[in-house]
């Protein structure tokens, strides 16, 4: 009996998927697949940092530019040591006055955050709509997180993204690169492991440039 064929898929481009890439190396000197990695630790432990800004308004009741009586208050930031699928990389925690707060993207004591880069990665990898960060964010912190919250912490990083998505590109690269980072994401109840096709060029002044992550099948 023949076997069945799989299905075979097709990347859908999107001008946000073909956006998110462009700019990379005008930010990042990237000549290699360990500076792409280098890059990646860098955005993570941005967005990162993002998520934990909007923990900390909801934990003291406002945002940093506003005033307020609250005795608890923001007192700098703190760095810490983290190991993600990207290698070692440092973050930096916000701190309060009273040592109350309490972040949950990255909890205190926790070294490991292999689980949570993945679906910050898959956000700018998918072209990211407002939906779709929403969803990623409600799986980074489960059930028990408001709506509300969660609409603080997308409003944070949907202007990187955008900003992201929005940055220009060459008309020509004489050379390209291709490379992939593997993920997995929850489709429909089902955990699904997907690949970032990570697209390279080279202009024509020799500067190298992401020019498109894709997400498939790998």
């Amino acid at each position: 009996m023949a076997r069945e064929k799989k299905p075979v898929h097709k990347v859908v481009m999107t001008d946000g998927k073909r956006n998110i890439i462009h700019q990379l190396l005008k930010e990042y000197d990237i000549q290699s697949a360990e500076d792409i990695q280098d890059a990646l630790k860098d955005l993570l432990g941005g967005t990162i940092k993002e998520m934990m800004e909007a923990e900390m308004d909801e934990h003291l009741g406002y945002e940093r530019s506003e005033r307020s009586d609250n005795e608890d208050y923001r007192n700098g930031y703190k760095n810490k040591r983290v190991n993600s699928r990207y290698g070692a990389m440092e973050i930096k925690v916000p701190q309060d006055r009273k040592s109350s707060f309490e972040p949950q993207v990255v909890k205190k004591r926790q070294k490991d955050i292999s689980g949570i880069d993945q679906k910050i990665i898959s956000m700018y990898a998918k072209g990211m709509t407002t939906r779709q960060i929403s969803e990623t964010i409600e799986d980074i912190y489960g059930f028990e997180t408001s709506e509300g919250f969660i609409s603080d912490v997308t409003d944070k990083i949907l202007p990187q993204i955008e900003d992201w998505q929005n940055r220009p590109l060459d008309e020509v690269y004489p050379i390209l690169y291709i490379d992939a980072i593997h993920y997995c994401v929850r489709d429909n109840g089902m955990i699904r492991k997907l690949a970032a096709y990570v697209i390279l060029g080279i202009n024509t002044e020799g500067r190298k440039e992401v020019l498109s992550i894709r997400s498939g099948i790998p």
